[in-house]
């Protein structure tokens, strides 16, 4: 029998809740960003990373550490909407844009104005089934701007496209089918004239997508598997090349007979797009189900990278992370696209902070592992072989339902970090990571396969990791392996991070703090307040007064409103207990959707 917990009113399962020195830098097109970025930079923020590159760098510079210190909240909004505030504000010309939560409302406003008065919302139905489906509450991850376009995924399976100036809907597409469990809470990207979007849901045994759509008619173009035969994966001969594994039908093999049917690898994360080779970038989620004793093999593609022509969708190469995923270690984080020089030589990468709490560094043009580091403390492996490109594991941290409970596995599903996206900068040569440090116990359990009904197998509770601590913002190098320095904090940290020109790095915390920092030293130089937990990510632009602000959603939520109890006052009938391994949360907390902006 399944165990429930009430959610927003409705039942959800429990097993989802609980679970519960530096190196030199060769710029090169199209990511050089100049001796003076700022003039460069024309204070936009039209895709979710800021850039095809996802290195959420802003080259504005007029906020610094001199004055820092000066910072005010010039702005605020609420979205009318109590729920998980993930992603991130668009600005575009003299714009801004917001996605809400479920029920995926969209505002545009009108940054020339006093007090920025909306220019137009636009409200969508979206299917309420989705909100019982959807495995980690009900959020969006953002929209992305394209000739005049506003597109964005609603929970319920459609992707839409609005006009940027009036938000009528110019088209809507039904992308996935919540009855089979597949929700759309990930922020699409164009590449050329594609919308690439993706499915969640491997928490019930989805079969993991890509979907490449016409921008201008919303027509699904392409639709590539994750997993599966080579001719529905869009492996085609000649042009998939993955630098480790040879030969064909490589995914349909490394399962049990017909296990890809439902074999997870969805993809609810973020993308990255390289117009010099043309190759779009994402991560897939774990393998279904949870409990590995019922997937022998390695999974292939789950809990991996791949690189797809955004034209046709063809697989050019693909790299797992973590083969024979034990730990429930999704790989959907975002993939940062720069030049780094690795053992004296210039190369084109991709660098990945995946769940396992490895930074991983590839060759971005063939997928060939470079380098690999915990940038977390990790104990299911000793490390990454480079010549194979797989972990070296830890046979005693192996799960499954022969396994019994394994204690004490770092770090825990929740991972090194989880959605919340890391931010580049190309004059610090540093990656600023918002990161966990929890540890968990992992007894997996036998599960039957029923369409849009959870398909798990495994009871995962969460405990803090060495020093109490349960998160830190850290900057760090990805070659040599080197933490540069850490802001603990006591909470995990779900919000993304942005760093600038002025020398600094953005973020937020669980508990409600807004926080810059000195790039360099990590010297706080400022916080605030903002009302409720941020699990979203901070932006940075050029207002129309020529000044540079920075924004930010305040808005508890993701897996944490999920497991945290006591911080849902609207639900009379949720009553549940506080998760064990942070029964305080709610006396800094609650749910919210606010928006900040801030500037000197």
């Amino acid at each position: 029998m399944i165990q429930t917990r009430r959610v927003f009113g409705l039942a959800v399962p429990i097993a989802l809740l609980v679970g519960t020195g530096s190196t030199a830098v060769a710029q090169t097109t199209p990511y050089k960003i100049p001796k003076s970025a700022a003039a460069k930079d024309d204070g936009q923020w039209t895709m979710p990373g800021k850039d095809y590159a996802s290195t959420r760098f802003s080259g504005l510079n007029q906020i610094t550490a001199a004055n820092a210190k000066q910072l005010k909240p010039v702005w605020s909004f609420s979205t009318g909407v109590l729920g998980g505030h993930e992603g991130q504000p668009l600005v575009v010309g003299s714009t801004m844009y917001v996605v809400t939560p479920y029920p995926n409302v969209a505002y545009a406003f009108d940054l020339t104005k006093e007090g920025y008065p909306l220019k137009w919302k636009y409200r969508p139905y979206v299917n309420p089934s989705a909100i019982g489906i959807a495995c980690c509450d009900v959020v969006n991850r953002g929209a992305t701007y394209a000739e005049g376009k506003i597109v964005y995924n609603l929970l319920d399976g459609n992707t839409v496209a609005l006009d940027a100036g009036t938000g009528k809907e110019l088209w809507k597409t039904k992308v996935a089918d919540v009855n089979r469990g597949e929700t759309t809470p990930m922020a699409p990207l164009v590449a050329k004239d594609r919308v690439i979007v993706g499915t969640a849901g491997g928490e019930y045994g989805v079969r993991g997508w890509v979907k490449g759509l016409d921008l201008n008619s919303g027509k699904i173009v392409w639709t590539g598997y994750n997993v599966g035969p080579d001719n529905e994966v869009l492996v085609k001969a000649g042009t998939f090349k993955p630098f480790y594994e040879k030969g064909t039908e490589l995914s349909v093999n490394s399962w049990p007979k017909d296990g890809w049917k439902n074999g997870g690898a969805p993809v609810w994360g973020w993308l990255s797009y390289d117009p010099e080779l043309d190759l779009v970038y994402y991560g897939t989620g774990t393998p279904a189900p949870w409990n590995t004793d019922q997937r022998p093999g390695d999974n292939r593609w789950a809990t991996s990278v791949l690189a797809r022509s955004p034209g046709d969708g063809s697989l050019r190469w693909a790299y797992q992370f973590t083969p024979a995923d034990n730990w429930d270690f999704d790989s959907t984080q975002e993939m940062i696209l720069t030049d780094l020089v690795v053992n004296g030589k210039s190369r084109k990468v991709l660098v990945h902070f995946d769940k396992n709490g490895f930074a991983f560094t590839l060759d971005r043009a063939t997928g060939e592992l470079l380098a690999a580091h915990p940038y977390v403390p990790v104990n299911w492996a000793k490390g990454i072989d480079l010549k194979s490109g797989r972990p070296v594991l830890d046979s005693t941290k192996l799960t499954g339902e022969s396994k019994g409970n394994v204690k004490n596995i770092c770090p825990t599903l929740e991972g090194g970090k989880n959605q919340q996206p890391a931010a580049f900068s190309p004059l610090t040569k540093l990656f600023y990571v918002p990161t966990n440090n929890m540890c968990m116990d992992y007894a997996g359990a036998k599960v039957s396969y029923i369409a849009g009904a959870p398909y798990i197998g495994a009871t995962t509770p969460y405990y803090p990791g060495e020093g109490g601590n349960m998160g830190a913002f850290i900057a760090f190098d990805a070659v040599s392996g080197k933490k540069v320095w850490q802001i603990k904090e006591p909470y995990p940290v779900w919000s993304g991070a942005l760093a600038t020109a002025g020398g600094l790095a953005f973020y937020g915390t669980l508990d409600g703090w807004f926080k810059v920092a000195n790039a360099k030293t990590g010297a706080v130089l400022y916080k605030f307040k903002v009302g409720s937990g941020v699990i979203g990510s901070p932006i940075s632009y050029r207002g129309p007064d020529g000044k540079q602000y920075v924004a930010i959603y305040a808005g508890f939520g993701g897996d944490w409103f999920l497991i945290s109890g006591d911080v849902i006052s609207s639900d009379p009938a949720d009553v549940r207990p506080p998760a064990t391994f942070m029964p305080d949360i709610a006396r800094h907390t609650s749910q919210g959707g606010i928006v900040w902006i801030f500037g000197l």
